[in-house]
C-alpha cells in the first residue's frame, strides 16, 4: 500500500463494527446496524460529494497488483464467522426480549449480506481456487452457495434480458422481484449444474455435483447450530441468513432495473454494454460495498478487481447511492417515480405489455 487513500476501504468494516455496538448496548441499540446502513449511510451519501474519477494506466496496474486490497477481502471471513459464532452463543446463553432478538437478527443479517455475500461475490470471480473457496464460504451463512453457479454462468451471460432472473423488469416491485429472483435463480443454478454434469458424462449423484455439496454443507451448518445452540440459535441463524440474501436480491433489483438488451434478428441479444447496469459514484456506498456500484465495468470484465473498476460516461447513473436506492426501492411508487423516467425509451416495454408486479 503506497497511498493513504487506500485505507478508505476499511470503512466496509464499520458494518460489523455497528453489529458489535448493537450487541454491546442491546435494547433499542439492537437495531443500530440497519439504522447505520440504511439511515446514517444514506444521509452521508447525500451530504458528501460524488467521485467519478478513474485511475490512470500506471496507477491502475500498481493497485491491481497490490495484495493489500485482497487481504481486506480475506479479513471478512474471520470477522463474519467470528461475529456469527459469538452472537449465536450470546443469544443461547442469555435471555432477550423478542424485539431485541429481532434487532440482533437484522444486524447480523446486514453483516451477512454486506461483508458476506458481497465479498463472496467479489472472490467468486477470482481465478485462484483458494479465493473462490473463501467466496463460497462467505455465501454459506446466507444459504446462497448456489449463487456462485447462477451468477457466474447464468447472470453474466443473460443480464439485462428476460431470461435473467436477477434483472428486474420495468414496473416490477422489489417485493415481487424477491420471489421471482430467489426461486428462478435456484432453478437456473440446478439447470446449469445438470448441464455441466451431462457435458462431463456424470450423473446427479456425482462427486462433481456442486449443488449437492452446497445442500449438504448448508444443512450440515444448520445441524451444527441446532446441536450447539438449540432451537433459538437455529431460528436466529435462519432469520439472519434470509435477511442476508434478501439484501443481495435488493441490490440485484437496483443494479439492472428496467434496463434491457435488444434482441437481434438472429434471435441472440446484443452484447452487454455500459448502458445495461445502473451505476453510482457516491463515495460512501462505493467503499462500503467494495466498488460494487461501478457495476457496468464489472460486467464488462468480471474478473477485474474491485479497486480498479472504472466509471464510464455512457453508464446510466443513479440519482442516489446504492444504500439509499435500496431504501427507496422498498417504497415502489416512489421508486417508479424516480427511476422510470431515467430508463431509456427504447428499453421500455410497450404500454400494453408492461409487467405490473
Amino acid at each position: 500500500m503506497d497511498d493513504w487513500k487506500d485505507l478508505r476501504y476499511l470503512a466496509a468494516f464499520t458494518i460489523p463494527l455497528s453489529a458489535v455496538i448493537s450487541l454491546y448496548f442491546k435494547g433499542p441499540w439492537s437495531y443500530f446496524t440497519p439504522f447505520y446502513a440504511f439511515v446514517l449511510i444514506p444521509v452521508m451519501e447525500v451530504l458528501l460529494p460524488q467521485d467519478a474519477s478513474n485511475l490512470d494506466g500506471e496507477a491502475r496496474k500498481e493497485k491491481e497488483k497490490s495484495q493489500f486490497f485482497d487481504w481486506l477481502l480475506y479479513l471478512n471471513l474471520p470477522i463474519v464467522y467470528g461475529l456469527l459464532a459469538y452472537l449465536l452463543w450470546d443469544v443461547f446463553h442469555h435471555s432477550y426480549a423478542p424485539y431485541e432478538l429481532v434487532g440482533l437478527c437484522l444486524s447480523l443479517g446486514v453483516v451477512l449480506g454486506v461483508n458476506g455475500i458481497n465479498v463472496g461475490h467479489e472472490l467468486g470471480h477470482r481465478q485462484q481456487t483458494a479465493e473462490r473457496f473463501l467466496g463460497k464460504a462467505l455465501l454459506l451463512p446466507s444459504f446462497y452457495m448456489h449463487f456462485y453457479i447462477e451468477h457466474n454462468f447464468g447472470h453474466h451471460a443473460h443480464a439485462a434480458t428476460a431470461e435473467d432472473p436477477a434483472t428486474a423488469k420495468y414496473n416490477q416491485s422489489v417485493f415481487s422481484f424477491w420471489f421471482t429472483s430467489v426461486t428462478r435463480q435456484y432453478a437456473n443454478a440446478l439447470k446449469i449444474q445438470q448441464k455441466l454434469l451431462q457435458n462431463a458424462g456424470k450423473g446427479f449423484f456425482s462427486i462433481q455435483n456442486d449443488m449437492l455439496w452446497y445442500l449438504i454443507f448448508q444443512l450440515g451448518y444448520l445441524a451444527v447450530i441446532f446441536a450447539l445452540f438449540g432451537a433459538t440459535g437455529l431460528w436466529f441463524a435462519l432469520g439472519a441468513g434470509v435477511v442476508g440474501f434478501l439484501l443481495l436480491e435488493t441490490v440485484n433489483y437496483i443494479e439492472h432495473y428496467g434496463l434491457m438488451r435488444k434482441k437481434l434478428p438472429s434471435g441472440r441479444y446484443e452484447r452487454v454494454r455500459e448502458c445495461h447496469s445502473w451505476n453510482s459514484n457516491h463515495v460512501i456506498g462505493r467503499i462500503v460495498l467494495y466498488e460494487l456500484t461501478r457495476h457496468s465495468d464489472h460486467h464488462y470484465k468480471s474478473a477485474k478487481k474491485y479497486q480498479v473498476l472504472e466509471c464510464h460516461d455512457t453508464s446510466p447513473q443513479m440519482p442516489y447511492g446504492y444504500p439509499t436506492s435500496m431504501v427507496l426501492s422498498l417504497v415502489p411508487p416512489l421508486w417508479f417515480a424516480i427511476m422510470n423516467p431515467r430508463i431509456p425509451k427504447e428499453m421500455k416495454p410497450d404500454a400494453d405489455s408492461l409487467s405490473l408486479a
